[in-house]
């Protein structure tokens, strides 16, 4: 087999995530909660976090708490 090898750096690699088209989600990519797109629960969690947060830094005298998972 004959072919031609492409070689890239670790530079130009890491240069690449941040291009615009690396950014964005193909045009036509279908919908599949909890892989293609946050699922709602998930979505829900990340909306108590943040909200915990939020009250957590207003009170900043109080010893921050361990969570459990």
């Amino acid at each position: 087999l004959a072919g031609t090898r492409i070689i890239c750096d670790r530079k130009f690699l890491l240069e690449c995530k941040n291009s615009p088209a690396a950014r964005t989600p193909p045009c036509c990519l279908p919908q599949t909660p909890g892989v293609t797109s946050l699922a709602q629960s998930s979505l829900v969690k990340l909306e108590e976090l943040k909200e915990r947060n939020e009250s957590e830094e207003a009170m900043p005298g109080e010893q921050p708490r361990a969570m459990a998972l």
